[in-house]
């Protein structure tokens, strides 16, 4: 099994993003990872848009794929923030994730959505809590 069909199977226990949201890890080495999300009708809003919570929920995932598909060490969210920048013109959005910095205790992240027809869509920085 490769590394990255490994990490695909680790995060199918993350239910709410792979099953009831439909995301895809596409790519993951070690402090990245790119996430997709093909949208249809139940991810978007009143005004025919991708619903906030689901960009939240693709570049969350994203995060979490950087910071623990490779590594031994668990981090947790601690702090997370998106800034909704247009609607995603296209019909699947992809998240990048990169880690900025990872000390003893704490990380950083941020995680760039947009779709396939190039639209920014949100940027995420989020704070981890290496636990262990």
């Amino acid at each position: 099994m490769s590394a990255l069909e490994e990490i695909r199977r680790r995060f199918k226990n993350d239910h709410f993003a792979t099953d009831a949201t439909g995301v895809v890890i596409d790519s993951a080495e070690p402090g990245k990872a790119v996430c997709s999300l093909t949208l249809e009708e139940r991810h978007m809003n009143e005004n025919h848009v991708p619903m906030g919570g689901a960009v939240f929920t693709l570049a969350d995932i994203a995060c979490a794929v950087a910071a623990n598909g490779y590594s031994e060490r668990k981090t947790v969210s601690q702090q997370a923030s998106i800034t909704f920048l247009a609607p995603a013109k296209g019909g699947r959005l992809i998240a990048e994730a990169s880690c900025l910095r990872e000390g003893h205790t704490t990380a950083l992240y941020t995680v760039d959505v947009r779709d396939e027809l190039g639209t920014y869509v949100a940027h995420a920085s989020m704070n981890g809590y290496i636990i262990k």
